[in-house]
């Protein structure tokens, strides 16, 4: 479905009032002329439109769905990148120096209730007795679809802040500023599960359009918030649902869901849908993420800027055993996994004109090669990745790319938008099938099945197993536990080993942070990945070199398991001279 451009939507307010000479505002939409099924379903796709993180007043990188700057360089998945003192509030917040005047926090959180109010202001529409021309049916699907959406950003909120307000359509009123300031000081949990199970009662199974939610997404989505909440039971059950009820399947190839021209494919349930060459501007074309491309005009995007690049650590992470399996001890949290004692061989020091011969006989798992682009080894059709030229300063930021938003050079054209390359029609998927068997995996070893969790986690290691490979010239070695090894290792092996296979899913899609804090290790899993990655690196031959020594002495604490709310919102939520919003303790 692709996204209209809606004028004055969020300035829409739902009652009568008489003014001079009775003349309506130019540019902005009126309630008669939105009060049938039209205008209906035009306000939805402005509630749907926000979803990629653009079009709400910011930057949109501060609100990308993929939740780079959030989910991503805070985890020790990613660094910012690009050049010291280039975007500094990044650098803040990958340094764990989070301030509630860092204005990507207010970008954010205003994205998710600019979000809130559109799905609001679709809900109060379609129940007008103004509507005259849809069905009760109709109307239902409506609010299922609003609901869903609201489920959406009301959860980006939840995750980010913990502490925040919910707001329906019965708090929400457009002319009046006051409606939405009301206290942080509620769980909304349940908010958030009544609007998914709502969406998940009320929605068709499969939609006429890509991109709406079904009740396979409200379901998942669902799954998803009681997973935050640790109701591994009742996830369970709507997890076994969505498995073996919704036709979805995993796909062959792993690379097949980061490819534009497998968009919307088996294995996806829920896709933020991007589009280029659509008579807009290109922000339909995920320009929330238009700073994470390669730094030279031979790359992909075609130069400009260097943004969001993988740590050495999360490179490390994908090498396996002599077995084909995860270098992981027997700490949940990780902290005893051996695979980060040595480096994978890399370029780092090492100009592109300088001969670099990269050691191809170590093991990896093949995902990493879809995952990072690395020195030596093939880029898509792009060729051999040549290292330091197409790294902005990767004495400061590191030797490898992102690789799983990366167009192919045959796409490029019919992928990327005519102004700019770096605006794509590469889908996100925000709900796979993946995370699903996963998440599955989760429950029953939180239940104590942990063979059943074994069974589930060998799912997606056999696919990555079968699957196509990047680089054949790359030892690529990966294989499933062998039977019993969870029950034979304990729950909190197993516990690691599921985590470290989400790791290793979906790195570099901005879930990370997010995970560890909700697995309650953030604050030990990060201290140790500061303290390794801003140490001097050593590889296999005994090679040294420098790696982020920025991260020196950085510490994250238990505060930083959520995020400050923004000092601006604390100021605006104010009546009767005091603040409704309360700030996060330790800020």
């Amino acid at each position: 479905m692709k996204k209209l451009l809606i004028l004055g939507l969020l300035g829409l307010t739902f009652s009568c009032s008489e003014s001079f000479f009775d003349i309506q505002p130019q540019g902005a939409a009126s309630l008669v002329s939105l009060s049938n099924k039209n205008g209906v379903n035009a306000i939805l796709i402005g509630a749907y439109s926000l979803m990629d993180g653009v079009g709400a007043g910011n930057t949109g990188r501060q609100s990308t769905i993929s939740n780079y700057v959030f989910g991503g360089i805070t985890s020790g998945d990613a660094v910012k990148g690009t050049d010291i003192g280039d975007q500094p509030e990044q650098e803040y917040i990958e340094q764990y120096n989070w301030l509630s005047d860092n204005t990507y926090f207010l970008g954010k959180w205003q994205h998710s209730y600019d979000g809130v109010a559109r799905c609001n202001e679709t809900i109060q529409l379609v129940q007008s007795p103004d509507i005259k021309d849809m069905t009760d049916a109709e109307k239902t699907q409506v609010i299922a679809e609003a609901r869903f959406l609201r489920g959406h950003y009301h959860f980006e909120a939840k995750k980010m802040w913990n502490n925040v307000p919910y707001i329906d359509e019965k708090t929400y009123v457009a002319s009046d500023p006051n409606s939405t300031k009301i206290p942080n000081d509620k769980d909304i949990w349940s908010n958030i599960e009544a609007d998914f199970t709502f969406a998940a009662a009320n929605l068709p199974a499969v939609q006429s359009q890509k991109g709406r939610a079904t009740q396979w997404s409200a379901k998942t989505y669902l799954a998803k918030a009681l997973i935050f909440q640790k109701k591994y039971a009742a996830a369970k059950t709507l997890l076994e649902d969505v498995l073996k009820n919704s036709g979805k399947k995993l796909v062959s190839n792993y690379h097949e869901n980061y490819r534009n021209i497998t968009n919307n494919n088996a294995e996806s349930i829920f896709e933020v849908e991007f589009s280029v060459n659509d008579g807009t501007n290109g922000n339909n074309g995920n320009a929330g993420d238009n700073l994470n491309w390669p730094y030279s005009a031979n790359a992909p995007g075609r130069g400009c800027c260097g943004f969001y690049l993988p740590s050495q650590n999360l490179v490390n992470a994908f090498k396996t055993d002599k077995d084909g399996l995860p270098m992981i001890g027997s700490s949940a949290d990780g902290t005893a996994d051996t695979y980060n004692q040595v480096d994978l061989p890399n370029d780092q020091g090492l100009k592109s004109d300088q001969a670099f011969n990269l050691d191809r006989t170590v093991a990896v798992d093949p995902r990493l090669d879809w995952t990072v682009g690395r020195r030596g080894v093939n880029f898509l059709d792009w060729g051999q990745m040549p290292g330091y030229s197409w790294i902005r300063n990767q004495n400061y930021s590191g030797p490898y790319t992102g690789k799983k938003w990366m167009y192919y050079l045959a796409d490029e054209g019919s992928s990327t938008h005519s102004t700019s390359r770096r605006n794509v029609n590469n889908n996100y998927r925000l709900l796979k099938l993946s995370s699903v068997i996963l998440w599955l995996a989760e429950c029953e070893i939180e239940l104590g099945n942990l063979q059943a969790g074994e069974d589930y986690v060998n799912m997606i290691r056999n696919r990555a197993k079968g699957g196509s490979v990047q680089d054949a010239s790359i030892n690529y070695m990966v294989n499933p536990y062998p039977k019993g090894t969870f029950t034979t290792k304990g729950a909190d092996y197993a516990r690691n080993a599921v985590r470290m296979e989400n790791r290793l899913e979906f790195a570099m899609e901005g879930h990370r942070f997010f995970d560890l804090v909700r697995w309650g290790i953030a604050e030990k899993y990060l201290n140790k990945y500061v303290q390794e990655e801003s140490k001097d690196g050593k590889d296999l031959s005994g090679r040294t070199y420098n790696k982020r020594g920025y991260l020196v002495g950085k510490v994250f604490s238990s505060k930083n398991n959520y995020f400050p709310l923004p000092n601006d919102e604390i100021l605006n939520s104010q009546k009767n001279g005091q603040p409704t919003l309360k700030q996060n303790a330790g800020y």
